[in-house]
């Protein structure tokens, strides 16, 4: 499993519509997309306005490839997008250690 972590910087006076539409565009758009497992949105508290989004995928390439290839990435950076003040920052992880 890949771990997709995206750092958002918002505007905090519009962070409770930021997170419906996050919400809104996970669920209607990327929730349908080939190899996607799941995802967590956490909120700073020391940064208002900045949120840490982790979507979890089967492989790098159903991120990459498929979902940022499709129309669907187009869909959810059209719902997302103008909440946007900074270009998101992305990067992708595995797993190599867990507790119970």
């Amino acid at each position: 499993m890949i771990l997709e972590i995206a750092d958002l910087r918002v505007d905090a006076q519009r962070a409770a519509e930021f997170e419906a539409a996050l919400r809104k565009g996970v669920e209607t758009v990327i929730a349908h997309s080939k190899g996607f497992e799941g995802y967590k949105l956490n909120r700073s508290i020391e940064s208002p306005g900045r949120y840490v989004l982790m979507i979890f995928w089967q492989t790098l390439e159903d991120h990459t490839v498929g979902f940022r290839g499709s129309d669907a990435f187009t869909a959810w950076r059209a719902i997302v997008g103008p909440f946007f003040l900074a270009p998101p920052v992305v990067e992708h992880f595995e797993l190599v250690g867990k507790t119970a």
